[in-house]
């Protein structure tokens, strides 16, 4: 009996996390007569997967993709390269303050975004970068607090003889962290990734801020034209929301495996 209402409570609460979703797609499936209507329909009358494509062609999202991955893909290799090198700092190296200097760093996760993008701005408008893609950019080659703690803790976890073994091979530090170090790190890298991923693709605030030709727009942004100054394209949101949903859910899709061991694997040793 308790076994039946346990899984009765994950049923409904699956169902509440579902509802929004399902509501979307069948929303963007609409004609434009059942949009509003009351009580609302949620099965709409005739399925018109159309609206995909007339949105998408509403505006350059062909254009507004390109920027968007070049953006991700930037971040996310900056963001793996800086924070491991980092990381494999903080783990293998003894030097003085060390420990103060870690503390530091995860000092600067307690420091909201919001409280620094006006002097982020102000020093890219100096470097004349505002309205280019390098804001969004760029600073993910020096590294995140968060991803240099996760990572930091994953190579605590990996037994020093493995570089002692390689030192007296004649191995040299750089050739341990990428020779042995890094090939053992995958679990914790691809966290690291999806992380990453996820927060650039879905990244609004730092795109309005930062760009203002159309050229340069992302998918966020995009989506946001369709909400004018009087009314809002609705069907075109969902629709839109929809299909820049799909890279993200795949993406979490085929990597929760490592995403499960790489937060498992990350909080072993301090």
């Amino acid at each position: 009996m308790k076994k039946a209402l346990t899984y009765l409570l994950l049923i409904l609460f699956s169902l509440l996390f579902i509802a929004p979703l399902f509501w979307a797609v069948t929303t963007a499936l609409k004609s434009q007569q059942e949009l509003y209507l009351f009580p609302p329909k949620w099965i709409p009358s005739v399925w018109k997967f159309s609206n995909f494509a007339e949105a998408w062609n509403s505006q350059p999202f062909n254009l507004f993709l390109k920027n968007t991955v070049s953006i991700t893909v930037l971040s996310t290799l900056g963001q793996l390269i800086s924070c491991t090198l980092v990381a494999y700092g903080f783990a293998r190296f003894q030097f003085k303050g060390r420990d103060i200097l870690f503390l530091i760093v995860l000092a600067t996760m307690m420091i909201p975004w919001e409280v620094t993008m006006i002097p982020q701005y102000m020093e890219f408008n100096y470097l004349g970068w505002i309205n280019t893609l390098k804001p969004l950019i760029v600073p993910s080659w020096f590294g995140s607090a968060y991803y240099i703690f996760l990572l930091r803790q994953f190579i605590l976890t990996l037994p020093r003889e493995l570089d002692e073994a390689a030192t007296i091979d004649g191995a040299s530090k750089v050739t341990v962290l990428f020779r042995i170090i890094v090939p053992l790190m995958w679990p914790s890298l691809i966290l690291v990734a999806v992380f990453q991923v996820m927060s650039c693709w879905n990244d609004y605030l730092g795109p309005l801020i930062f760009l203002n030709d159309q050229t340069k727009y992302t998918l966020t942004l995009g989506l946001s034209q369709f909400k004018g100054m009087y009314g809002v394209d609705m069907q075109s949101i969902m629709a839109i929301t929809c299909l820049i949903s799909i890279p993200p859910l795949a993406i979490f899709f085929f990597a929760q495996r490592y995403i499960v061991g790489g937060i498992a694997t990350t909080g072993i040793k301090g």
